[in-house]
């Protein structure tokens, strides 16, 4: 069980599974739905406090790797470039229309595509401060795990 909580732990950071489909993951391996949760949750809790603050330490490497001369480095670079202004193209409009509302629904929709990890580069993108956006990250990355906790008591009897 321990091994069990620390895989949903480990997969609730992982971009595009999260604490959403985590919660899911947890039950599909028999992890009690609250056990599932805690795990799930305190995986957005990490997102939501990290990622705010290291954002700006990627930027300084990917320009490093685009300009290194390595092609592969480069190629890299560009696929987190064009990454970046598809986040700052589907998240802008709620962010720019709600403002940090817009950016907690953004995180909590549970669609590919959003949640913490493209919310929290969003608001890095958008210049919104740190503590703001660690709070709407966090508070959406919960809805999130909020809107699958019905089909995460479901699964698994």
């Amino acid at each position: 069980m321990p091994s069990s909580l620390l895989y949903v732990y480990l997969l609730s950071l992982l971009p595009s599974v999260e604490g959403r489909y985590a919660v899911l993951a947890g039950r599909a391996l028999g992890v009690s739905l609250w056990a599932a949760l805690l795990a799930s949750a305190l995986g957005v809790a990490t997102l939501s406090l990290v990622l705010p603050r290291v954002l700006y330490l990627v930027d300084t490497l990917v320009e490093w790797m685009a300009a290194s001369g390595w092609r592969s480095l480069g190629r890299m670079a560009s696929l987190y470039k064009r990454y970046v202004e598809r986040a700052r193209e589907r998240a802008a409009p709620y962010i720019e229309r709600y403002g940090l509302p817009g950016l907690v629904v953004f995180v909590a929709i549970p669609l590919p595509a959003t949640g913490v990890w493209t919310g929290a580069l969003a608001a890095y993108l958008l210049g919104i401060e740190k503590g703001r956006a660690t709070a709407a990250l966090l508070l959406g990355g919960l809805l999130s795990i909020a809107f699958m906790l019905v089909p995460a008591y479901l699964a698994a009897g």
